[in-house]
């Protein structure tokens, strides 16, 4: 078994008697109203961080699990009024840059 050095004694004392001090002593204390609205305000505050917390954690492991799905496409409606007809059209991010550079070149 390990002696116990001088610095170990002191710390073991020191908690010892700030134990014995902290439960034998009682404390009466008054909560007023005001004290009840502020733990009520962190009471709500906690279940809704708690909530918020969940919900994220839930939604990022709903996306792990889930199986992959196809890309969304974003359609636009093209109109040509020469015919009165309009047709769908995707647009994708290449066909962006391609304006932009167009654009840009001019």
């Amino acid at each position: 078994m390990k002696k116990m050095n001088l610095k170990g004694f002191v710390r073991f004392g020191f908690y010892s008697a700030a134990a014995a001090i902290m439960l034998t002593q009682s404390c009466f204390a008054y909560i007023d109203p005001a004290a009840t609205s502020y733990i009520v305000a962190i009471v709500s505050g906690v279940v809704v961080a708690v909530g918020t917390a969940f919900g994220i954690i839930f939604n990022k492991l709903k996306r792990k699990v889930k199986k992959k799905e196809a890309p969304v496409e974003e359609l636009t409606q093209s109109f040509n009024p020469e015919d009165g007809k309009g047709e769908n059209v995707v647009i994708t991010a290449d066909d962006l840059l391609e304006e932009d550079e167009e654009k840009t070149d001019k």
